[in-house]
């Protein structure tokens, strides 16, 4: 399936945007990649790596950024 790192991401990233600092939005990127992943019937480490990336970088891209 060519579409699981990219819904990985997808998530990671959306799970992320609710949290204030790296650590807490790389941990729920982390948790979205790895169910999607073993949902999928992927590699739950590397789906958590990917969304623990994502979750980390997001607002760094200005995805999750805050709009208070």
């Amino acid at each position: 399936m060519r579409k699981t790192p990219i819904l990985i991401l997808i998530a990671g990233l959306a799970l992320a945007g609710c949290m204030q600092t790296d650590g807490q939005r790389a941990l729920a990127g982390a948790a979205g990649g790895a169910v999607i992943a073993d949902a999928t019937d992927n590699n739950v480490v590397a789906g958590a790596a990917l969304g623990a990336l994502a979750g980390t970088y997001c607002d760094d891209a200005g995805v999750c950024t805050r709009s208070y």
